[in-house]
């Protein structure tokens, strides 16, 4: 059986939450790791923004309320040249022994995340 999430985010709505809540609003959402990557980066807001779509098509992909695996849904660099997601937590233990594939793109106004979950 395959379970499919998709999300798309308007990078402009991440920036926006970004600008107004700093700190605050990237460590409720994203990992240490997801912070320490995106925010040196010339367009951080579409790497945080496509980020967030990951979680939330993650969260859809297993029909689960995605406030509680923000943090626990990471979008890791993997040695190919796709995306990979690493869970933990309460997500690892929804996903099991399935595959988990992630898919990403985005521009100067929207991110979009496609996710696949595989038994």
């Amino acid at each position: 059986m395959v379970s499919v999430g998709v999300d798309i985010v308007e990078v402009g709505r991440i920036a926006g939450a970004i600008e107004r809540w700093g700190p605050r609003f990237l460590e409720r959402i994203f990992t240490p790791k997801e912070i320490a990557y995106c925010t040196p980066r010339a367009r951080a807001a579409e790497s945080f923004a496509v980020r967030f779509a990951a979680k939330e098509a993650f969260a859809k992909a297993l029909k689960v309320g995605r406030v509680s695996i923000w943090r626990e849904v990471e979008v890791v660099r993997s040695e190919g040249p796709r995306p990979a997601v690493q869970l933990h937590g309460a997500a690892r233990q929804l996903v099991g022994t399935r595959r988990v594939d992630l898919s990403l793109s985005h521009a100067a106004k929207h991110a979009v995340a496609v996710v696949l979950v595989e038994d």
